[in-house]
């Protein structure tokens, strides 16, 4: 009979992780657990102490800090398997998860299910036939080396790609290899995982190709399965179910989606919430339960498709089953700098990129030229932004793949503020109070069209004093508004109360907020 072991990469939330290899190795299945190197060591503790004595389980015995659409994904995933093939001489499958991944069937069910197929279970389109890639590079990924993270090093990432296509640096595909593309969340064989295996010892060109190619994970298994098994025995498809919004980002489940779950098609789903704690108990122990009887609909995808698009021309009247939680996340921390000089809080958030690993954004809300990365296209325009303004942050919490964001917001956008403070996440404001003298004032009178260059003195002398009594205004409606962990620093402010209000915002230590406050012309003009 099928005995399944799972290849479990995760980075966090070990109450999560214990809890789902005790409910996956309760029905006689196995685990092993690549937990990312950059991760806590004291969560990393807390896993192997809680699972030391289930002899289910196995942990990668080497660990590497892994990075979105590196190499560092498919190391971290052959050094989990390795561990798993050497633990576990009874597994007859592995199968990729996730610890956003939770079973929507029985051990059961599965199980029959394995051993009335001899195939193996993965994505795999051709690479460049197929219309998978639906936006962002394609050739690129594979004829260009890669060697830095587009996320965390984009400036060096994009200009390495510059120089390679300005010199003509491309290089050729091995010739033997047809290259495919699908999802990383495969169910493959142990005959077909050792062959994997042994392909990677012996093919060391392969091996230097994947290694900078980009995003691997959606290529090297996907392209090495076509090579090494024969088509009749590979179903081209995921057992794992999952959907995407418009925006290319996975949609995730909540307590209230379990029967829509069960009506899926698939073993598992991702992504599973790790606050719908109802939800994934129901499912660990609907996998160690005997269950047989479900009625697969597999209605998941196009009621989706169907709702959305009722959505767009005004015709959902009620709330769509996705969006039932629109909260960025309990867990989540959003922190607003408000500011009127923009490039006083511009400064301030490069040195907190600088000096800490938060990730911090500009005026994304009030200035169309903000940085953002490829979300879809919902940060396209500000009109998008605004309108979809929770949406757009959780994209960003999930591209940054963090619990906690900077944002920087004019100080006239009180509704934002107001709005993100109802939320379910943390929320926290640091309002930066600058002095405004007539040079200030004149500029930004002009900037914003108020005035022009050949505005008289007079006209200046009526204005100005209008346009500062404003900007009062704005800063005195966000203290009556009287914010929860609000936090200031002033211009006219001493270093060290500058600095206790910073700490007390970023949660950093007293020695990094100084640094932040000492931040080099940080108020100059």
């Amino acid at each position: 009979m099928a005995r399944v072991a799972f290849i479990l990469l995760c980075h966090k939330n070990p109450a999560a992780i214990i809890q789902q290899a005790e409910q996956l190795t309760a029905a006689g299945d196995y685990i092993a657990i690549h937990f990312d190197a950059s991760a806590s060591a004291q969560d990393f503790r807390e896993i192997e102490t809680a699972l030391a004595g289930n002899e289910n389980v196995a942990f990668a015995k080497r660990r590497v800090k892994c990075g979105w659409g590196e190499w560092s994904l498919v190391q971290a995933t052959l050094h989990a398997v390795e561990a798993a093939v050497a633990a576990f001489p009874r597994a007859t499958h592995f199968y990729m998860v996730s610890g956003d991944c939770m079973p929507i069937k029985s051990a059961k069910f599965a199980h029959e299910l394995l051993d009335a197929n001899d195939v193996d279970y993965i994505e795999s389109h051709d690479f460049f036939d197929s219309n998978w890639i639906k936006t962002g590079f394609r050739e690129e990924r594979l004829v260009y080396r890669h060697f830095f993270n587009e996320r965390t090093q984009k400036r060096r990432f994009y200009t390495a790609l510059e120089l390679q296509k300005r010199f003509k640096m491309t290089r050729k595909i091995p010739d033997d290899l047809q290259i495919m593309i699908g999802s990383q969340w495969w169910c493959l064989r142990r005959q077909t995982i050792e062959a994997i295996l042994d392909f990677a010892y012996t093919r060391r060109d392969v091996m230097r190709f994947f290694r900078t190619t980009w995003i691997p994970d959606e290529t090297f298994f996907q392209t090495l399965v076509r090579h090494l098994v024969p088509a009749r025995e590979i179903d081209n498809r995921t057992l794992t179910f999952l959907m995407f919004t418009d925006y290319g980002m996975p949609v995730t489940f909540y307590n209230d989606h379990y029967e829509l779950l069960l009506g899926q098609g698939s073993l598992f789903a991702r992504k599973i919430s790790v606050e719908a704690e109802d939800l994934r108990t129901r499912l660990g122990a609907l996998y160690a339960s005997d269950r047989m009887d479900f009625v697969v609909s597999d209605e998941g995808r196009s009621l989706f498709q169907f709702l959305s698009g009722r959505g767009r021309v005004g015709r959902r009247f009620a709330p769509r089953f996705w969006e039932n939680e629109t909260t960025l996340g309990r867990s989540r921390e959003l922190m607003i700098i408000a500011c009127k000089k923009w490039h006083v809080a511009k400064r301030l958030v490069a040195a907190i990129q600088h000096h800490t690993n938060v990730p911090a954004l500009e005026y994304l809300f009030n200035e169309d030229e903000t940085p953002l990365p490829d979300l879809g296209g919902i940060e396209t325009s500000l009109q998008k932004r605004g309108r979809h303004r929770r949406a757009l942050m959780r994209l960003l919490f999930d591209h940054f793949d963090s619990d906690r964001l900077v944002i920087c917001l004019d100080t006239s956008s009180l509704d934002l503020m107001t709005d993100f403070y109802t939320d379910r996440a943390t929320v926290r404001l640091l309002e930066i109070e600058c002095s405004f003298d007539d040079e200030y004032l004149a500029g930004h009178a002009m900037r914003v069209g108020l005035a022009g260059p050949q505005t008289s003195e007079a006209t200046f002398a009526r204005l100005l004093p209008t346009v500062r009594h404003d900007m009062i205004h704005e800063r005195e409606a966000i203290r009556d508004a009287q914010f929860v962990n609000a936090s200031r620093i002033k211009e006219t402010a001493a270093t060290d109360e500058n600095a206790s209000a910073l700490a007390q915002f970023l949660s950093v230590s007293p020695d990094v907020a100084r640094t932040l406050a000492d931040t080099p012309h940080l108020f100059v003009d």
